[in-house]
């Protein structure tokens, strides 16, 4: 084979295309599709800002925690904590105010005494309501009622009052004023007594005496006068006899002044009519007549509105729905379900 044969075969065998060359160039794979650096700058930053954030977190945490440790430690400026740790009794968690006495209240209330200058003190005065029973005004002096606050620890000078009839308990009040209707009053002259209780439940006492006020109450059969006039007690100045009003307690099917009765009879633990719904249109007034053969106390809930039950005697509780919602008419002692008034 001369040269130029030679140089010509190689010429040609480098310009034509192998085959192996060709699958070596569709190998690689497409530019775009390569990950690169750049998509994935977002999460250094979001990394190094984590630490941060959570620190920030961290101590406003710690902040808030200090806030409300302080808060509680001082109580001031706020209201007292309802709640005290499992297995404590009320008075194991109120504080150090005055001194607990082992001594109760008659009942199972403990007294916790205070010093006579400065110690809470209450009078009582009654008005013969025009329409019916007597309407109580309590005065008070080195004293504050806080509801908002019922259940927590004892602070200086707070709570609230019990009103008890011949030492059994009528109502918890909340407030300088309480409407006394006449049928939580038997026929004859009773005692009517005010105390005056911390958030905790404990009786304010100085001497070892509860700080109380009380009243004489005559009440009278249905139809006919009932008067007032206060007794002579250490606490309560004697007030002056009031002048006897007529004081109704309509015996009738409907009561007047009143937009729906419903009667219910209590005995030997059960209820007549069966308990059932009562559907009341808002602002209607509702009067409950309830006769229990054994003494008892009503309750309305969602109202807190309470009536001594005589035993074997009727009582009437008035009261004005003006809130929506189902609420239901118990009694405390026998636990017993009424009915449920529907408010809409």
């Amino acid at each position: 084979m001369s040269r130029d044969h030679a140089d010509r075969i190689g010429r040609e065998a480098c310009a034509a295309p192998t085959h192996s060359a060709r699958p070596t160039r569709m190998a690689l794979p497409p530019l775009t599709a390569q990950p690169t650096r750049a998509t994935r700058l977002p999460r250094p930053p979001r990394r190094a800002v984590g630490p941060r954030r959570r620190t920030v977190r961290t101590a406003v945490l710690v902040a808030l925690l200090l806030l409300l440790a302080g808060g509680t430690a001082t109580g001031c400026g706020g209201r007292a904590t309802t709640h005290h740790k499992p297995g404590t009794s009320h008075e194991q968690a109120s504080g150090d105010v005055g001194t607990l006495l082992g001594a109760q209240d008659g009942a199972g209330h403990r007294l916790r005494q205070v010093p006579a200058q400065g110690a809470p003190e209450v009078r009582i005065t009654t008005r013969p309501d025009s329409e019916d029973g007597w309407n109580l005004q309590l005065v008070v002096k080195n004293f504050r009622f806080t509801p908002d606050s019922v259940g927590g620890a004892a602070l200086p000078g707070a709570g609230h009052a019990h009103l008890e009839l011949d030492g059994r308990k009528l109502a918890r009040v909340y407030g300088p004023w309480y409407h006394l209707p006449a049928a939580q009053v038997p026929e004859g002259v009773h005692t009517l007594a005010v105390r005056l209780y911390a958030d905790d439940h404990t009786a304010w006492a100085v001497g070892g005496k509860v700080v109380e006020a009380t009243v004489e109450l005559t009440g009278g059969p249905p139809g006919q006068g009932s008067h007032s006039h206060a007794a002579p007690t250490p606490t309560t100045p004697p007030q002056a006899t009031q002048t006897p009003q007529p004081a109704q307690t309509p015996r009738s099917s409907e009561t007047p002044d009143a937009d729906r009765t419903v009667t219910v009879v209590v005995r030997d633990g059960k209820v007549v009519p069966a308990p059932g719904r009562v559907e009341v249109g808002r602002g209607e007034r509702v009067a409950l007549r309830v006769t229990s053969d054994r003494a008892d106390t009503l309750h309305v809930h969602g109202y807190d509105k309470e009536l001594a039950l005589p035993a074997g005697q009727e009582a009437t509780l008035i009261l004005t729905a003006d809130r929506t919602g189902l609420f239901e008419v118990e009694t405390h002692e026998s636990d017993l379900v009424l009915t449920q008034l529907l408010v809409r």
